[in-house]
């Protein structure tokens, strides 16, 4: 994931990371507004548009695309702005984007002057301090607490007549409400865009049913928790431009403005949020459960039960501060709540500010005519005064319930929950959060759930928070400009129609683990209950589910067995479905970054469900971590909640991101690239390696420049600057050829690494990996000799020259690495420096250079190596300038994969201690010796069982049989695959 987008460049190299020649870049605007596909002859262009554009002075946005692939309701969005700097002078760009409060940001990138500032993910420390000294963040934890949306924002100095990318990745599981999906897209990019586009494609398991596309939403938010205001309206006019293509399980809406229609809407950039409700069709029964690469997600949402009866106090903040809008607001919320209000429900009004008023005192009452009618008195005389009692009201809340449901007339059943609502902290009575939360555990008992509304700025809503969670409930906020009238009513909504209680859901025992939260107090109509978790054994035939609720006096089981096999087969099916989608249709002419998007995207959901559920365990974790009593479980949570986040790459309110910026000189230009500016790979392993800039023996030439990391989050606040050589962890398996060369090999499931040498001769050619009929990858390297060092046992030494790597699916395509330069002969032919910082992407191949430091070539999303760059500054006649090949991801190599290193990617070898040990490959054994090795450029010391003799008996055949007739040779081993000789 962190390389996800120095791959969706498919443009060349010129256009997008090279210095912009400065004729392309004048102040005409009618000439830059000529290049745009407008769809409108160049006369036509209003003159109040080039007004706007000549007046800006900040860079202008050329383009901005975002594309969103939602797949079985978990929704990955890729965002690519352009922005030019038209002026001679240096000029700071401002990129910011709206991001759902519930989505998790997984990457981000800049490309600018031609260089590549790839971000990182890293663990919070306990307080982090900016320059101007005042804390940068709140506590970790209060994620809950804030809006609807969050603003990432990350400004740089952008150089003279240049351009800058900007790309970002975030990802949401989509929450349904009502019964519906919503899915907002924030399209506020502050300037009218040259080029902007919008792509949102939806697949899913079950055919999509009630489709909405809804007018772009700006202003005061109404319907953020699912109003029905909208469906007052029977055809909302879409968005201008909007298409929408539906195939039962396949919807494609586009929506892309030109420069001019954008002005229509608005001149200042704020077009507001584009939004998609949907929702799937269902049927009776255990629910929808996908599975994919060990992983599995169960979605139940069962339909067309009897609503079970509901006991509900709502406790109604009136102190002082809710004087004017907000009480009117409330008041009217609570009108319309009394309406809905269902024969058999039993209810109660609570009044609080300094004192605590009562409507019914001791009892809940039955939904009657005279009792709605004397309920609407009640409201309607509430009169604000005074401070906030909250610990007295939830107090007052409890007890009433909890009294009236151990008496007789409760019915066994029904759901009881109370409402509170407030817009303040306490300021009453009792004011310590600790302890209020404690009062209100004690006085729920867990007989009942509180759900909790804050309203407007003054909310301890981290306090709320832990209320709702500690009590089976849920909060949420409403913004001081928000129509809380709306909201109010459709919280209630959410909440109103209880179908279920108790609900268990349990899977086969020792089948599964890792499972998210799988008990549940309630289920409401209209909403889902989703759980992920690990198939513990992907071989078995079937996993046995079974789902136990009680509904009104009735207790309802369910149960079935999942065909494992059948559902793998038809998950990838439609993940394929949603692959092809997304990439379909995005070659739009005049728009550079969306078919790279679309190309990326596609990759990303290969692994949806596995990523589905980190995304919930990570959820999980900061509830968990929320409702900590101790500080002990509160570290442990963390510390699960981190890993996680730090796993799938993810900012949450645990982890910060961190990404250098580019120094601009004075005269408006770049300054020169430091010799190492160290990029992470995209794979991770658990135990994680930082690559410096030395090789095993010996100390290359490094870098000693200083480069700045700076801190970005949500709360769009710059952090601390940091100085110091940047050396970013490159995580990556062992398995690897470096230096003499020695091999290094490791076997995850036998827990061995093994080692070996071998003495080749100057010019042979070393099969490294062969999968050519399979997975369509070859990997090749040459030697290069070197006279022995003084003192060796050896007569010379040899070294990698160059290492090519062939690609023949799903095109044909050549690399050629070399400790100068690296030829990339895809789709175009490209020859890139190593001394540079860059990214590419060609014909499926994506090649990611960090200057005079490694090499990654990704190939389809699930294979990956990196080349280390060893160079010398000043070398010893034994020292060549030379590579070392490391398999970075190995997942999309067949079980057929062979080579020198390739063989042991799915072997498994076992360890005999006879006289001396030996190792048992297949039906061979193996002298081996203790050794230690220096790998990743002798930073790291592994243990290893050495094997001699060019490792004779533990490779098959023997050395000969891996030489090459050349660089591109794709031959097979010539004994078969894998086969014991």
């Amino acid at each position: 994931m962190l390389f996800l987008f120095t791959a969706l460049l498919c443009f060349s190299v010129s256009n997008v990371l090279g210095q912009l020649e400065e004729s392309q870049f004048g102040d005409d605007i009618d000439s830059e507004l000529a290049e745009l596909d407008l769809g409108i002859a160049p006369r036509r262009v209003t003159r109040q548009v080039k007004n706007i554009i000549a007046k800006e002075t900040k860079p202008h946005i050329q383009e901005l695309s975002i594309k969103t692939t939602i797949i079985s309701r978990y929704a990955f969005t890729a965002v690519y702005c352009a922005m030019l700097n038209r002026h001679s002078a240096a000029t700071e760009g401002v990129f910011q984007f709206q991001v759902p409060a519930n989505a998790y940001i997984s990457n981000f990138t800049m490309i600018i002057g031609g260089r590549v500032y790839q971000s990182e993910v890293r663990p919070k420390t306990k307080r982090v301090k900016p320059a101007h000294g005042k804390l940068k963040d709140k506590e970790a934890g209060d994620a809950s607490s804030e809006p609807e949306v969050e603003v990432f924002k990350m400004a740089v100095n952008i150089p003279g007549r240049n351009r800058a990318v900007f790309l970002l990745s975030y990802e949401e599981l989509l929450q349904r409400r009502l019964g519906r999906y919503e899915h907002v897209t924030s399209l506020r990019p502050l300037q009218l865009v040259s080029r902007l586009s919008l792509d949102v494609t939806i697949v899913d398991h079950s055919p999509i049913t009630d489709l909405k596309v809804l007018p772009l939403r700006n202003g005061r938010i109404s319907t953020a928790t699912g109003s029905n205001s909208a469906k007052t309206s029977a055809k909302p006019a879409l968005p201008i431009t909007t298409t929408i293509k539906k195939e039962n399980n396949v919807c494609k809406i586009t929506f892309g403005p030109n420069i001019v229609q954008q002005a229509k809407i608005t001149t200042n950039g704020l077009l507001g949020d584009f939004v998609i409700r949907y929702d799937v069709q269902r049927e009776m029964g255990i629910g929808d459960i996908q599975v994919l690469n060990g992983h599995f997600v169960h979605y139940f949402a069962p339909k067309d039960l009897p609503a079970v009866p509901k006991n509900v106090v709502f406790v109604i903040d009136t102190s002082a501060s809710m004087l004017g809008i907000k009480i009117r607001q409330t008041k009217d919320a609570l009108f319309t709540i009394l309406k809905d209000l269902r024969p058999g429900d039993h209810f109660n009004f609570i009044s609080f500010s300094n004192k605590i008023k009562v409507w019914q005192p001791s009892r809940l009452v039955p939904v009657t005519p005279n009792n709605i009618r004397d309920a609407k008195k009640f409201i309607y005389q509430l009169s604000t005064t005074g401070g906030t009692n909250i610990d007295g009201a939830i107090q007052t809340g409890s007890n009433l319930l909890r009294e009236y449901l151990s008496g007789p007339d409760a019915r066994p059943n029904s759901v009881s929950l109370i409402i509170f609502l407030t817009d303040g902290r306490p300021t009453v009575g009792e004011s310590q959060p600790v302890v209020i939360l404690g009062n209100t555990r004690s006085a729920v008992q867990e007989k009942f759930c509180i759900f909790t509304i804050g309203m407007g700025n003054d909310v301890d809503y981290r306090l709320l928070e832990r209320m709702a969670l500690e009590n089976c409930g849920m909060m949420r906020r409403i913004a001081e400009d928000a129509d809380a009238s709306a909201m109010l009513k459709g919280f209630y909504d959410e909440i109103g129609t209880p179908l279920l209680s108790d609900i268990r859901i349990n899977y086969t025992e020792d089948s599964v683990n890792y499972v998210t939260q799988h008990l549940f107090t309630n289920y409401f109509n209209g909403s889902e209950i989703v759980i992920a978790g690990k198939l513990t054994n992907q071989s078995a035939e079937s996993l046995h589910v079974q789902v136990t609720a009680s509904n009104n006096d009735k207790s309802i089981v369910l149960e079935t067995d999942v065909p494992l096999k059948r559902r793998q087969l038809e998950t990838e099916k439609h993940v394929k479905a949603a692959s092809v989608a997304t990439v379909a249709g995005s070659k739009t002419p005049g728009l550079m970054g969306a078919h790279g998007l679309g190309v990326a995207l596609g990759s990303m959901t290969e692994d949806f469900v596995e990523r589905l559920w980190g995304f919930l365990s990570v959820k999980e974790g900061l509830r968990s971590r929320l409702k900590s009593q101790t500080s002990k479980e509160r570290e442990d949570h963390t510390k699960q909640a981190t890993n996680l986040s730090m796993t799938y790459n993810f900012l949450t309110p645990l982890t910060n991101i961190i990404v250098e910026k580019p120094e601009v000189l004075a005269d408006g230009t770049m300054a020169p690239a430091p010799t190492i500016s160290p990029l992470p790979t995209d794979e991770k392993v658990p135990d994680a390696n930082t690559l410096p800039a030395d090789t095993e023996d010996e100390k290359p030439e490094g870098s000693n420049g200083k480069q700045g990391s700076q801190t970005s989050s949500l709360s769009n606040q710059i952090g601390q600057t940091k100085s110091g050589p940047a050396k970013k962890p490159i995580t990556i398996s062992k398995t690897s050829a470096d230096g003499d060369p020695h091999f290094v090999v490791e076997f995850p499931l036998s827990k061995l690494t093994v080692c070996f040498n071998i003495n080749g001769e100057p010019g042979h050619i070393l099969g490294l990996v062969s999968d050519h009929k399979h997975s369509g990858v070859t990997v090749n390297g040459k030697l290069i000799g070197a006279p022995a060092p003084p003192g060796s046992h050896k007569q010379q030494r040899t070294y990698f020259s160059s290492i090519t790597i062939v690609v023949d699916k799903p095109t044909r395509g050549y690399i050629e690495v070399t400790p100068k330069k690296v030829i990339l002969d895809g789709r175009d032919r490209m020859v890139l420096p190593c001394h540079t910082t860059v990214a590419v992407e060609s014909g499926g191949l994506s090649v990611s250079i960090v200057g005079n430091f490694n090499v990654t070539v990704t190939i389809g999303g699930n294979i990956s190596f990196v080349i280390l760059l060893h160079h010398y500054k000043n070398p010893a006649p034994y020292q060549r300038d030379h590579l070392g090949f490391y398999i970075g991801r190995s997942k999309g190599l067949s079980h057929h994969c062979h080579g020198l290193l390739g063989q042991f990617l799915y072997e498994e070898v076992g360890l005999a201690e006879l006289p001396s040990p030996v190792l048992k490959v297949k039906d061979r054994t193996v002298p081996v010796v203790h050794k230690q090795r220096k790998i990743y450029s002798g930073t790291q010391s592994v243990e290893c069982w050495f094997a001699r003799n060019n490792a004779n008996k533990l490779i098959d055949g023997v050395y000969e049989d891996y030489l090459m007739s050349h660089m591109f040779d794709t031959g097979d081993w010539p004994h078969g695959n894998n086969k014991a000789v």
